[in-house]
Formats: structure tokens, sequence, C-alpha cells
């Protein structure tokens, strides 16, 4: 995914009123079949009085604020929080901020800024974790009555792309080149309970936009957009559907404390 924004905060509360300004200036992205690492980071546990939260990737400097290790790993593997299992409570309640460099020039993608969060949390954490199969209780994102809403994608061989802004109690979310396994990876950012997974069928990518209430119980305005669920049913012509399903959970081997800066 072409990341031209800060990208969504991911944590265990995470709300969408926490989406982020997109960066106005572009960069030259990094070469799409690159592996960088992270030539120094900077670990530091957050700042109380910081209001920064969140992802970014501005040029050659990818940043982390207010992140717990079970959150860096929720966007390092596209998971949600009840796929984490056998972690010390600190994992999850213990907030970091990295500040870092590529060691490879230009701006990494999505993709890119996984793989160098999965390496940092390896390196500097001694995260060690081994896959096991679970059956847990899922969305299930399915073809709604009347068929999907969806405008094919006008670049399907570009790299997936979101950006978002929000205000009030609504979000603008505007996706391009999204196929629907990378929709359920970045819807389940703003759903607490559960997973969600992918079972429409539908294949390629598509370009399309979702406007919707994060907030329904404070939301004043009369005319304003229904809820996640209801959007995503209305606008994309998908639904949700609370089942269970077999998923993969990542199983805490062994975990360490940042290594020293």
């Amino acid at each position: 995914m072409r990341i031209r924004l800060q990208y969504f905060l991911i944590a265990t509360t995470l709300t969408a009123a926490h989406v982020l300004a997109q960066t106005p200036t572009p960069v030259k992205p990094m070469a799409a079949d690159a592996h960088p690492s992270f030539e120094v980071a900077t670990i530091k546990p957050h700042d109380p009085n910081s209001n920064h939260q969140g992802f970014d990737a501005k040029g050659e400097r990818v940043t982390a604020r207010d992140q717990s290790v079970a959150s860096m790993m929720m966007f390092a593997y596209g998971i949600h929080p009840t796929q984490i299992v056998g972690a010390p409570d600190w994992v999850k309640n213990t907030q970091y901020d990295i500040e870092g460099k590529t060691n490879t020039a230009g701006e990494p993608n999505l993709r890119q800024q996984q793989e160098m969060l999965q390496k940092l949390l390896a390196d500097r954490f001694d995260l060690k974790f081994h896959r096991d199969k679970r059956e847990l209780p899922v969305y299930a994102i399915q073809i709604a009555k009347g068929g999907p809403k969806l405008t094919p994608a006008a670049h399907p061989d570009a790299q997936p792309d979101q950006d978002g802004s929000g205000h009030g109690t609504e979000a603008d979310l505007g996706f391009t080149s999204f196929s629907m396994p990378d929709l359920a990876m970045g819807l389940q950012f703003f759903v607490h309970d559960r997973p969600i997974v992918d079972q429409t069928g539908l294949p390629g990518s598509y370009d399309f936009k979702l406007r919707y209430t994060y907030d329904e119980v404070n939301a004043t305005d009369l005319n304003a957009p229904p809820g996640l669920f209801t959007a995503v049913q209305e606008q994309l012509g998908l639904k949700f559907l609370p089942t269970k399903s077999p998923v993969d959970v990542f199983v805490i081997d062994h975990v360490e404390r940042p290594s020293a800066n």
C-alpha cells in the first residue's frame, strides 16, 4: 500500500477519531522490490504529555508514536489483538515512541513499513512467536443483497493506497487499488471485538470511498452518515456477518522490553 499520509492509529483502544492528516508533499517511493530495515531507530517510553499517536512515513523517516508491542504487531502483521496469545500484560499496556531512518533510499510503502517493523520487533524486543490456528469469533465480510457497489481499480497494478480524514464524529476514507483481503485488514483496525476475514470471493482490486459515523452515541448532526457496518452495506454493497472461523494466531514464545538505543 502506497502511504502518503500519517497511517491510521492502530492500538487496542483504536477509534477512527485518530485518523491523521495527509502528508502534503509527495516523496519518491522506495523501489518496490526493496526489503528495508531501520538503519537507526530510537525507542523511548511514550511521553504522556504528547498527543501524537500513530504510524508515519515521510521519506526515509519512519515513526511510531504511543504504540505498544501489541499494536506494533497489529500493524506489522495485519492482525487483530485477539490473535495475539500468551503475551505478558506489559506487551499490551506499555506504550513507546519510535523514531528511525530506513537503510534504503525512498519512502517505503505499507508492505515495506510492515517488514521494517517486523525486523525491529525481532531485533530490539527479541520477539519470538509461532503461528497456530484457532477458531475465533470473527466478522466475515460477505456480499450483501443487491451485489457489490465497487469500481474496478483504475490502476490495478498499483500498490494499494489508503487515506482519510475525520471531523466531528465522522470519518471519510478513500481506498485505491484495494483487494478484499486488503479491505478486511484495514477495517479491522476500526473494530474492537473480533478479527475481520474476507468471504466475498471477489477477485482483483477496487477504488472506493467510505463515509461513516464512528461515534453514533455522541453524534448530533441529523444528516450524519450511518455507523460503520451500515455504511459498508449501503455504500459498498458488502455486509459483516458475526460468525466463527479458523484464523491465524500468534503465540508469543519470548519477548523483552526494548534493548538500549
